[in-house]
């Protein structure tokens, strides 16, 4: 089980960067086009759905890695028994923020699609598309999260700690 988490964190951490070079290639494009003379409708749109994806596509990745921030200064000076107790505190605040996110985003592409939901743009382009990275993330993200307070819940090395191993 570990190995297929930790690749379902780099998969959705190798998309976040795709749609990073994505956003780089649609603002070229834009200011390429600009610079010929001609306009192309939606890349401006395409482009701030690309950065939504981006962005929380990342979180997983980012947080099995240990790069959000974090109330470690609180931790460290905690020892023993209350580090652990607050650990785990806070991974369940976390757990529950994560679940919530997780929760309406695919709710929200879930009313999208209900609603037939388009974009204002003249691209008209269904809001479920940009809306399904967002809700991918998040929910990859609460698994990351319930993937690690099990973790620390059975046991397994803390945050930030020399023998932390990230299991």
């Amino acid at each position: 089980m570990r190995v297929i988490l930790d690749r379902l964190y780099v998969v959705t951490g190798a998309l976040a960067a795709l749609f990073l070079v994505a956003i780089a290639v649609l603002v070229l494009l834009s200011i390429g086009s600009r610079l010929a003379g001609t306009y192309i409708a939606g890349l401006s749109e395409y482009a701030g759905y690309c950065m939504a994806a981006s962005s929380f596509l990342a979180l997983a990745y980012t947080f099995r890695h240990g790069g959000h921030v974090r109330v470690q200064l609180l931790l460290q000076r905690a020892g023993g028994r209350w580090r652990r107790a607050l650990e785990l505190w806070c991974l369940a605040i976390a757990m529950a923020l994560a679940g919530f996110l997780a929760w309406y985003t695919i709710k929200t592409v879930i009313v999208s699609i209900e609603l037939g939901d388009v974009s204002e743009g003249a691209d008209a382009t269904p809001l479920w598309l940009p809306q399904l990275g967002m809700a991918t993330g998040a929910a990859v993200l609460a698994l990351a999260v319930a993937d690690r307070l099990l973790n620390v819940l059975r046991g397994g090395a803390l945050e930030g700690g020399a023998s932390d191993t990230h299991d």
